[in-house]
């Protein structure tokens, strides 16, 4: 048995002194003392924080299809010395990950090669509603997370943008469905004006203007009112504006089973960057105004916003490097995602009880993950332990493509240690040989509207 003591214990309601016992792969139990414990391994962690391990439902690690980027094996590597310890990969890879068998393919190699407990959203395309459908009355529901709807396209292109096949995705029910929201043709005729003003030379400040905030909340009110109407269960991932803020929390009176995710990017960037930084901050939906950067702040401390979602999506240099029409969308930021929200929580004197609902207990929720994102007994012992006081630049990160937005910036929090499933991944900031086979599939439960995430 391990017993960690002194330890500053987090979770999503309540900052206690305490100890936590880890036995085999669980929590053993929570003490507000100490007890002794013959023959147990005792590690004291006065002045460190003591959280459930982050849930990052929003990462691309680009297998299969676009391995020279990134891989499961790199990617969640890298994860866990952020203080992830389970991730929910997204399904625009290649090819897709829009049926069961693609799916497969990726929890079986993930279980080759995942540093972290791995999981899966399934994709929705025009004409695959009744067949996911299918997949969920038959009982492979717990084999993947969520259904990945992008209402604009991205990384990737799995556009759904026919009127039936939405609202048929809508309908369906014990399953969460996950939003990119963009609308299509207002940023295609944004492209347009943007071409016909600057020809190929287009800045790199104007891709706020292209991806613009009126086509996230044209598309993000359209899927508000489908939710509500419909009841459906909806996450919307990446809100980047202060009006999509708004539209949510209004939402969320009428239907309570809508929720919404950030990511650290919208929260720490704003257009103010475009010219120093250009491709290396070209992400779908655009980061915009310093003004909506305050909003989703304060989104974050009131609880509007539910989850961190990395949105990692990794691009070589080189392919950053190009002109803004050849340059791909997506930055690579899983290891830097906690840190970066710890630094911020503190420069807005938000509550850590809001960092540890965020970064795992609201995603467990969400997606009905299994004994997982909570520090109760009877969990699997998946912990993370931060250093709050410790300050520290960013240096080269552990992705395959070896860059992030965030190199250079100075962050105030950072990830000391890591269990999963009971075993220690990282220590004093470095990976532990080995570990890495404890890692599982997380399984999904179904989930309806009044289901409760908290």
């Amino acid at each position: 048995m391990i017993l960690l003591k002194n330890a500053l214990i987090v979770t999503g309601t309540s900052i206690t002194k305490g100890a936590l016992g880890i036995e085999g792969e669980l929590i053993s139990g929570i003490w507000k003392e100490a007890p002794v414990i013959p023959g147990a391994e005792e590690i004291d962690l006065e002045g460190h924080i003591l959280m459930a391990g982050g849930i990052d439902a929003h990462v691309h690690f680009r297998e299969p299809g676009m391995e020279w980027k990134a891989d499961i094996g790199s990617e969640s590597r890298a994860a866990i010395l952020g203080g992830i310890t389970s991730f929910i990969d997204m399904p625009n890879t290649s090819p897709a990950a829009t049926s069961m068998e693609i799916i497969e393919w990726k929890l079986n190699r993930a279980a080759e090669t995942s540093a972290a407990n791995y999981g899966f959203h399934i994709g929705a395309t025009n004409s695959n509603a009744a067949q996911i459908r299918e997949y969920i009355e038959s009982g492979n529901g717990g084999r993947f997370g969520g259904i990945k709807v992008f209402m604009g396209s991205s990384t990737g292109n799995m556009l759904v943008d026919r009127e039936k096949a939405l609202e048929d995705f809508f309908r369906i029910k014990g399953k969460t469905i996950l939003i990119h929201s963009e609308d299509e043709t207002m940023i295609k005729s944004n492209l347009a004006d943007a071409k016909a003003k600057y020809g190929e030379a287009i800045p790199f400040e104007a891709h706020p203007l292209i991806r613009s905030r009126e086509a996230c909340v044209k598309s993000t009110a359209k899927a508000l009112e489908m939710a509500v109407r419909h009841g459906t269960c909806l996450h919307v991932l990446h809100v980047s504006t202060k009006e999509e803020i708004d539209l949510i929390r209004e939402a969320k009176a009428a239907n309570p089973g809508i929720t919404a995710e950030t990511s650290a990017n919208y929260l720490w960037f704003s257009d103010k960057d475009y010219p120093k930084m250009a491709g290396r901050l070209k992400c779908n939906p655009a980061v915009k105004s310093e003004s909506d950067r305050e909003a989703l702040i304060e989104a974050l401390r009131d609880g509007t916003i539910d989850t961190i979602g990395s949105d990692h999506a990794p691009h070589l240099n080189e392919e950053k490097d190009r002109p803004y029409l050849d340059c791909p969308s997506g930055l690579p930021t899983v290891q830097q995602s906690l840190p970066a929200v710890l630094t911020i929580a503190r420069r807005h004197n938000i509550p850590l009880t809001r960092i540890a609902s965020a970064f795992s207990e609201k995603a467990a929720g969400i997606f009905g993950i299994e004994r997982r994102g909570f520090l109760k007994p009877g969990y699997y012992a998946d912990l993370i332990v931060i250093d709050s006081g410790k300050e520290f630049n960013v240096a080269k990160p552990a992705y395959k493509c070896g860059w992030s937005p965030y190199e250079g910036c100075r962050f105030r929090g950072a990830v000391e240690m890591v269990w999963i499933n009971g075993s220690l991944a990282v220590r004093d900031g470095n990976p532990v040989n080995d570990y890495f086979r404890s890692r599982k599939e997380i399984l999904f439960r179904s989930r309806s509207t009044d289901s409760t995430l908290t």
